[in-house]
C-alpha cells in the first residue's frame, strides 16, 4: 500500500563536515514541530545512532547496503518508518564514497535506493567561489542522484556566505538551504566519535541547542518541503531475518544482554530479532550488578570497556560470576568489547586491568585503529552458534592489541577473508562455550545469527 512518506538523506563530502550535527538538528527541530520521525544512520554505527534516537524519542537503524544487501536495507527502511510521519537519514563518509572506483555501497547509492531527496554539506573553511565549482561537480556527477539542496557549513562571515551563495545560484541552480556559523554544541568526542549519549551530563541541554542553532541557520521550512517532494513509498514488509520463519518455542529461553556504559554497542534489530525469534531478553550490568541472574546464554556486545576499565575491574563478582558462568558451559557471544572484557586483562594508558579472565589473552590499547572496516568471514571451527561453512559479513573497529599468553593454544571459529582476525586471518576465538570475535553482526545480514542465537540458548530449557 502507498503512503506518504516525507524524507531526506542529509550527506557531506567527507567525514567530519558537520552532517551529524545537522541530522540531529533536523530531527529535533521536526520533534519539536510534533512531527514524529524515524532516524536512520547509513552505514555501521553505534554512536551517532545513540543520539539520533535521542533526539527522535525514537529507535535509529541502520541501512547498510554492503552488510544487508538492497532488498533489505528497502524493507528494514520502510518496515521501521511506517509508524512515523516522516525520515531523516544521515549518510557516511563522502557522499560518493563507496567501496571501489565505482561507489559500491555509498550513500549516494542508498539515496537512490531510497528515493530520496539529497541535501549536502559543504566545508567552506578558508574558501568561497570554489564551492560553487565543488556543488557543480556533485550536481553532474551522477545525473540520477536527486541532489536537492546544499548547506553551507561551516561560513566564516556574511560576506563569504553572499559571495557562496551567489555563485551557487549562478552556477549550479541549487538552493543553499542554511549557511551554519562555526558552532560549539558541546557533543565531545573521543577515538571512536562523539560520546554516546549515556554518558554526557546535559543530552536535552545539547539535542535543544543543537536544534535552535539550525533552526538558526537552516531553513527548515524549506527542508520539509522539499522532504514532502519524495515520491509515495512501497515497501513496508518487514526485512528478512527479523522475524522467524515459524512459531517460536512455547518456552522462552532467556538470553542476558550486558548493557550498560562500558558495553552499549548493540543494533536494535539484533535485539527485536531474539526476542522474535522467542528469547526473552534480560538486562544487566558489568559496571553496576553484583551477579549474573539465571540464564540459558549471555550476549556481550561492544563498547568503551577501556574508559571504564577501573570500574569493571573493581567488580571482582561479576567478573568471578561470568568466569565460572563460562566454566560450567553457558553459551556466551561476545563482540570486541565484549571479547576485551572475556580476556585476561586490558591495559589502558599504561595501567594493567583484570577482567574475566575466560581467554588467556591481554589486550593493549593502541594509538591508532587495529582493525577498520567491512569484513567478510567463513566459519569454519564447531561453535554453538552459527553452522559450520557459514559466510557473512560483518565490520570492525577496534584499537586493542591482543596478545595471547606463552603457551596458549587458540582454537577459532573463523577464518576472516577480508579484514583483520584475532591471530592472523583466524577470528572468533573458542573455550569452553563461549565465543568471542572483533566481528560485529548485523542480523539483516547475518541471518544465521539470531537462530544460532536461540538454538545455543534453548540446550537449558527443561
Amino acid at each position: 500500500m502507498n503512503r506518504v512518506l516525507p524524507r531526506l538523506v542529509m550527506a557531506a563530502l567527507r567525514g567530519g563536515s558537520g552532517k551529524t550535527t545537522l541530522s540531529l538538528g533536523l530531527i529535533q527541530a521536526l520533534s519539536d514541530r510534533g512531527i514524529s520521525v524515524a532516524p536512520f544512520k547509513k552505514g555501521p554505527d553505534y554512536i551517532d545512532p545513540f543520539w539520533h534516537a535521542e533526539a527522535a524519542g525514537a529507535a535509529c537503524h541502520n541501512l547498510d547496503p554492503y552488510l544487508m544487501g538492497r532488498e533489505q536495507v528497502i524493507r528494514s527502511f520502510g518496515y521501521h518508518s511506517r509508524a512515523y510521519a516522516a525520515a531523516v537519514v544521515e549518510g557516511n563518509r563522502g557522499l560518493f564514497d563507496g567501496m571501489d572506483a565505482a561507489g559500491s555501497y555509498s550513500t549516494a547509492e542508498l539515496a537512490k535506493w531510497l528515493q530520496a531527496p539529497v541535501v549536502v554539506a559543504v566545508d567552506c573553511s578558508m574558501t568561497s567561489r570554489s564551492v560553487a565549482a565543488v556543488v557543480l561537480g556533485c550536481r553532474d556527477f551522477d545525473p540520477e542522484l536527486n541532489l536537492a539542496g546544499v548547506v553551507l557549513n561551516p561560513v566564516a562571515n556574511a560576506r563569504q556566505e553572499k559571495v557562496i551563495r551567489q555563485a551557487i545560484k549562478d552556477y549550479t541552480g541549487l538552493p543553499v538551504l542554511g549557511a551554519v556559523p562555526r558552532l560549539s554544541l558541546n557533543l565531545p568526542e573521543r577515538h571512536m566519535g562523539l560520546v554516546p549519549p549515556q554518558e554526557h551530563q546535559a543530552v536535552a541541554e545539547a539535542l535543544h541547542l543543537a536544534a535552535r542553532s539550525v533552526a538558526a541557520h537552516v531553513d527548515v521550512d524549506a527542508l520539509w518541503d522539499l522532504m514532502g517532494s519524495a515520491p509515495d513509498w512501497r515497501e513496508s514488509r518487514p526485512p528478512e531475518g527479523l522475524f522467524p520463519s515459524e512459531t517460536p518455542s512455547a518456552k522462552a529461553p532467556v538470553i542476558g544482554v550486558v548493557r550498560d556504559a562500558a558495553f552499549g554497542f548493540y543494533y536494535p534489530e539484533n535485539l527485536e530479532a531474539l526476542a522474535n525469534h522467542g528469547a526473552k531478553l534480560v538486562y544487566c550490568s558489568a559496571l553496576e550488578d553484583a551477579g549474573l541472574p539465571a540464564l540459558d546464554a549471555l550476549y556481550l556486545g561492544g563498547g568503551f570497556p577501556e574508559t571504564h576499565a577501573a570500574r569493571l575491574a573493581g567488580n571482582v563478582d561479576f567478573r568471578r560470576e561470568v568466569q565460572k558462568a563460562a566454566k560450567e558451559g553457558l553459551p556466551i557471544y561476545a563482540e570486541c568489547g565484549g571479547l576485551m572484557y572475556l580476556g585476561q586483562s586490558i591495559i589502558a594508558d599504561g595501567e594493567k586491568h583484570p577482567m574475566a579472565g575466560i581467554f588467556p589473552v591481554d589486550f593493549a590499547m593502541q594509538k591508532k585503529p587495529q582493525g577498520h572496516g567491512y569484513t567478510f568471514c567463513k566459519v569454519v571451527g564447531r561453535n554453538p552458534f552459527l553452522p559450520m561453512g557459514y559466510e557473512f559479513k560483518a565490520h570492525e573497529f577496534h584499537y586493542s592489541q591482543p596478545a595471547l599468553e606463552p603457551g596458549f593454544q587458540p582454537s577459532f571459529a573463523y577464518q576472516v577473508q577480508r579484514g583483520k582476525g584475532i591471530l592472523g586471518s583466524w577470528g572468533g576465538l573458542l573455550m569452553h562455550q563461549v565465543l568471542g570475535t572483533y566481528h560485529h553482526v548485523h542480523c539483516l545480514g547475518a541471518s544465521q545469527w539470531a537462530p544460532g542465537m536461540l538454538k545455543a540458548a534453548r540446550p537449558g530449557i527443561k
